[in-house]
Protein backbone atom coordinates (compact mmCIF):
# COMPACT_ATOMS: atom_id res chain seq x y z
CA UNK A 1 0.00 0.00 0.00
CA UNK A 2 1.16 3.35 -0.94
CA UNK A 3 1.50 5.93 1.53
CA UNK A 4 0.08 8.85 1.33
CA UNK A 5 1.82 11.41 -0.24
CA UNK A 6 0.21 14.97 1.30
CA UNK A 7 1.67 18.35 1.53
CA UNK A 8 3.84 18.00 4.33
CA UNK A 9 5.02 14.89 2.87
CA UNK A 10 6.52 16.47 0.11
CA UNK A 11 8.03 19.70 1.88
CA UNK A 12 9.40 17.40 4.34
CA UNK A 13 11.39 15.45 1.63
CA UNK A 14 12.42 18.77 0.01
CA UNK A 15 13.59 20.00 3.64
CA UNK A 16 15.78 16.84 3.54
CA UNK A 17 16.88 17.27 0.46
CA UNK A 18 18.11 20.85 1.49
CA UNK A 19 15.57 23.07 -0.31
CA UNK A 20 12.40 24.78 0.64
CA UNK A 21 9.17 23.88 -1.16
CA UNK A 22 5.62 26.78 -0.72
CA UNK A 23 2.52 25.45 0.08
CA UNK A 24 1.53 26.24 -3.46
CA UNK A 25 4.48 24.15 -5.02
CA UNK A 26 3.44 21.07 -2.91
CA UNK A 27 0.09 20.86 -3.20
CA UNK A 28 0.86 20.99 -7.03
CA UNK A 29 3.60 18.43 -6.58
CA UNK A 30 0.26 16.26 -4.69
CA UNK A 31 -1.54 16.79 -7.67
CA UNK A 32 0.88 15.74 -9.83
CA UNK A 33 1.98 12.82 -8.07
CA UNK A 34 -1.94 11.31 -8.02
CA UNK A 35 -2.29 12.04 -11.80
CA UNK A 36 1.41 9.67 -11.90
CA UNK A 37 -0.35 7.26 -9.60
CA UNK A 38 -3.55 7.16 -12.08
CA UNK A 39 -1.42 6.35 -15.24
CA UNK A 40 0.87 3.98 -13.28
CA UNK A 41 -2.36 2.32 -12.36
CA UNK A 42 -3.65 2.16 -16.10
CA UNK A 43 -0.19 0.49 -17.57
CA UNK A 44 -0.10 -2.13 -14.86
CA UNK A 45 -3.59 -3.42 -16.38
CA UNK A 46 -2.30 -4.00 -20.17
CA UNK A 47 -1.74 -7.30 -20.32
CA UNK A 48 1.88 -8.20 -21.42
CA UNK A 49 1.91 -11.60 -21.38
CA UNK A 50 3.95 -13.03 -24.29
CA UNK A 51 5.81 -9.76 -25.16
CA UNK A 52 9.36 -9.67 -25.11
CA UNK A 53 11.43 -7.29 -22.87
CA UNK A 54 13.12 -4.36 -24.44
CA UNK A 55 16.13 -2.73 -23.07
CA UNK A 56 16.42 -0.12 -25.52
CA UNK A 57 13.66 1.28 -27.54
CA UNK A 58 15.61 1.12 -31.13
CA UNK A 59 16.08 -1.56 -33.27
CA UNK A 60 19.41 -0.07 -34.69
CA UNK A 61 22.54 -0.33 -32.35
CA UNK A 62 24.00 3.02 -31.76
CA UNK A 63 27.51 3.05 -34.23
CA UNK A 64 28.33 6.65 -34.57
CA UNK A 65 29.12 7.43 -30.57
CA UNK A 66 32.31 9.93 -31.22
CA UNK A 67 35.48 9.83 -29.17
CA UNK A 68 36.31 12.43 -26.42
CA UNK A 69 38.39 14.98 -27.08
CA UNK A 70 40.25 16.80 -24.15
CA UNK A 71 40.37 20.38 -24.16
CA UNK A 72 41.17 21.69 -21.24
CA UNK A 73 42.38 19.64 -18.23
CA UNK A 74 43.04 20.67 -14.91
CA UNK A 75 45.45 18.88 -12.39
CA UNK A 76 43.79 17.12 -9.17
CA UNK A 77 45.46 19.48 -7.06
CA UNK A 78 43.91 22.41 -8.96
CA UNK A 79 40.28 20.85 -8.91
CA UNK A 80 40.96 20.25 -5.13
CA UNK A 81 42.20 23.50 -3.76
CA UNK A 82 39.00 25.03 -3.12
CA UNK A 83 37.35 21.99 -1.40
CA UNK A 84 36.18 22.30 1.78
CA UNK A 85 36.22 18.75 2.68
CA UNK A 86 37.74 15.98 1.05
CA UNK A 87 39.13 12.10 1.46
CA UNK A 88 41.35 10.56 0.03
CA UNK A 89 41.80 12.78 -2.95
CA UNK A 90 37.65 13.08 -3.43
CA UNK A 91 35.10 15.60 -2.66
CA UNK A 92 33.06 15.15 0.06
CA UNK A 93 29.29 15.99 -0.27
CA UNK A 94 26.88 16.01 2.06
CA UNK A 95 23.87 13.04 1.20
CA UNK A 96 20.84 14.16 -0.56
CA UNK A 97 19.72 11.08 -1.82
CA UNK A 98 16.35 10.26 -0.23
Amino acid sequence: MVENKNREYFQKLANQLMFNLSNEEADELVSEFGTLEQQFALMEEINTDGVEEMIYPFEEPTTYIRHDELDHVISQDDAMRNVTKKLEGHFVLPKVVK
